[in-house]
């Protein structure tokens, strides 16, 4: 019998954990000797439940019992977790556990070239690299001797990065050894996605040994890599033989994709400084076939080289033209005649798009994201008519950002929210200045399924707009106020961001701010907060991971000593210029919050250097960062 649950599933943690109680209830399935020690409890259901939870649910629930452990881990390694590595020999048993049980997707940090680094490197090949899939060395500085090692350990990879990593390149003499490079070719032969970004010393030669490693690539990045442009009658016709070995060449780049057009799908230049007859170049490659573009900040691209880029590639999925400042309206409307499939669109800090652009961006009826943030001419109504006009249906945008868009008013806004449909997810108003209390009760009634809302110094916010009530006047203050919809409807929220929103108070505070599954809270550079208003969010929001409540100078020792110990899932915390807090608050999270990692207590007066030691002693995993005036200078110490 087969059961089917997924239609009607309450993915909350606390009808979840119902759930998986009733299921440990059931009788255990007759076992073998032989069985593994996990005991059965339909351990496939239970991983399936658990798979809905977000990832601090899962560990947690990982601690109920041996069942829970087992089925945890699977849905742990089903949903692709990327596992975060400090590279030191106190990682080696933890290598070890995870390759027991199966991981696939790791990240090395602080790595250098020293033996320990060597060790550890080892023990990943030796323990991981047989089913590792996906691996970042980013910021590292690997020896090539041991980067070599890995990879020969790692057969089934499919994503590296190497962004970064400039102490592989700077000899110019990686895999320079064809014996060597033969093997490492056989070791990547089923590589799909490599990263080179911000890699100074990258030149021809040392990225043609790469990628002729490499012959399943489908995803290149080299983002913020110095490319030098040498176009001519000839551009992309030099061989191998021609390639540099102390620069990297756009010629040299242009022979590659013409050789693989037809796998490579995704590429990121962004940064590089691509001018227009370079992209030109680029899109007329006969048979490829790109779908996803990132060109962010190639700031010499002009409109007519996009338009060009729209007719060469017309299936692209997901461009970036964020930071091309010599783009104008003409560059949407090509993109809105010519991508008609596409899914993800930036366009943050184009400073000359207009409400005329964007009215065009209506015929993207696939669009999931739009990034539209820091284009302060937009006003927004355009875009409301633009979305409105998808054949009456609701657009299926996931995400929006307008943020730092200034001459947004509450009148565009209003007529934007309710076309933007329930496919909405993550909604970015920061700094939209004008903005007042009508955007927030509209957001209120049409976005209840919001997972993101990002409002930071949107400073005419008042708490009757949180509270879903009319704004009191000399007519309304007589008597009861009628109750719209309040900020308590968007249940789904995981973060909310509503930094220095100054008019707001425990008033609205203590009564709105109640979410037990929001992961991420900035209430930075609200004034009027107080103990009241921390007490009630600490018992409101007791899934917390990350809080920022830099600059509120009225919380105090009292306050923390009530508050703490609502939030065990504390991991990153920023108290930054709170001036009452003193060793009292640090003790009382000490005890508290022990899954801390990062706690910014810089200008804190009355929090010493020895107090913030003494933390870090009883917390060691912790990075402290305090900030002092020390004549005249700001001294910043991480701990």
């Amino acid at each position: 019998m087969k059961l089917r649950i997924q239609d009607e599933l309450d993915t909350s943690p606390l009808v979840l954990s119902d759930l998986c109680c009733q299921l440990e209830k059931v009788p255990k399935a007759p076992t073998s000797t032989n069985s593994p020690q996990c005991p059965i409890f339909f351990p496939q259901m239970l991983t399936y439940i658990l798979s809905f939870l977000p990832l601090s649910d899962q560990k947690e629930a990982s601690l109920v019992s041996r069942a829970w452990y087992c089925a945890a881990r699977n849905a742990l390694q089903e949903s692709h977790v990327r596992y975060n590595i400090p590279v030191s020999s106190a990682s080696l048993p933890a290598i070890k556990s995870l390759g027991l049980r199966g991981i696939s997707c790791i990240s090395l940090t602080n790595l250098d070239g020293s033996p320990a680094s060597h060790e550890v490197l080892q023990s990943v090949a030796d323990h991981l690299g047989p089913h590792l899939q996906s691996l970042c060395l980013g910021g590292g500085s690997p020896t090539e001797a041991s980067f070599v090692a890995l990879i020969l350990g790692c057969p089934a990879l499919r994503i590296l990065d190497l962004s970064g990593c400039n102490s592989l390149f700077t000899s110019g003499m990686l895999l320079a050894q064809p014996e060597t490079a033969q093997r490492v070719q056989q070791a990547l032969s089923g590589l799909r996605e490599l990263s080179l970004a911000s890699l100074r010393d990258l030149a021809d030669l040392s990225f043609n040994r790469l990628s002729s490693c490499a012959p399943s690539l489908e995803r290149l990045s080299l983002a913020y890599c110095h490319l030098t442009f040498e176009l001519g009658p000839a551009q992309g016709s030099l061989g191998p033989q021609d390639s540099s070995p102390s620069q990297l060449s756009f010629c040299n780049l242009l022979r590659f994709v013409k050789e693989r057009a037809a796998r490579l799908h995704a590429l990121d230049l962004s940064g590089t400084g691509l001018p227009p007859e370079a992209l030109q170049a680029l899109g007329q490659v006969a048979g490829l076939r790109l779908q996803e573009l990132s060109l962010h900040s190639c700031r010499d691209l002009s409109t007519e080289a996009v338009a060009a880029l729209c007719c060469q590639q017309p299936g692209l999925t997901s461009l970036d033209l964020s930071g091309c400042s010599e783009l104008a309206d003409g560059a949407i409307l090509a993109v809105s005649r010519g991508l008609r499939h596409l899914q993800r669109l930036s366009l943050r800090k184009l400073q000359r798009l207009t409400d005329a652009g964007c009215s065009a961006l209506g015929g993207l009826q696939e669009l999931q994201s739009l990034d539209l943030a820091e284009c302060c001419l937009l006003r927004g109504r355009a875009l409301a008519q633009a979305l409105g006009s998808v054949r009456g249906a609701p657009p299926p945008l996931a995400s929006l950002s307008l943020a730092h868009c200034s001459s947004l008013k509450d009148a565009s806004v209003l007529s934007l929210i309710p076309v933007l449909g329930p496919s909405l997810r993550v909604l970015d108003l920061s700094s939209c200045v004008a903005l007042s209390n009508q955007t927030m009760q509209a957001i209120c009634t049409y976005l209840t399924q919001l997972s993101v809302l990002r409002l930071a110094w949107c400073k005419e916010l008042r708490d009757w707009g949180l509270l879903g009530l009319q704004e009191p006047s000399e007519e309304t203050s007589q008597g009861p106020q009628p109750q719209g919809p309040s900020l308590l409807m968007l249940q789904a929220l995981r973060e909310l961001d509503l930094t220095a929103c100054s008019k707001l108070t425990d008033a609205s505070l203590t009564k709105v701010l109640q979410f037990p599954q929001l992961k991420r809270l900035s209430l930075s550079l609200l004034p009027a907060l107080t103990d009241k208003g921390l007490v009630a969010v600490a018992r409101g929001c007791p899934s917390l991971e990350r809080l920022a409540l830099s600059h509120c100078s009225l919380l105090s020792d009292e306050g923390w000593a009530q508050a703490a110990g609502s939030w065990p899932r504390l991991q990153h915390l920023n108290l930054s210029s709170c001036s009452q807090l003193t060793a009292r608050t640090l003790d009382s999270i000490g005890q508290a919050c022990r899954q801390l990692q990062m706690v910014d207590v810089a200008l804190c007066p009355g929090i010493s250097i020895t107090s913030v030691r003494r933390f870090q002693a009883q917390l060691p995993q912790v990075t402290c960062v305090q900030s002092r005036f020390v004549g005249g200078a700001d001294l910043t110490l991480t701990l």
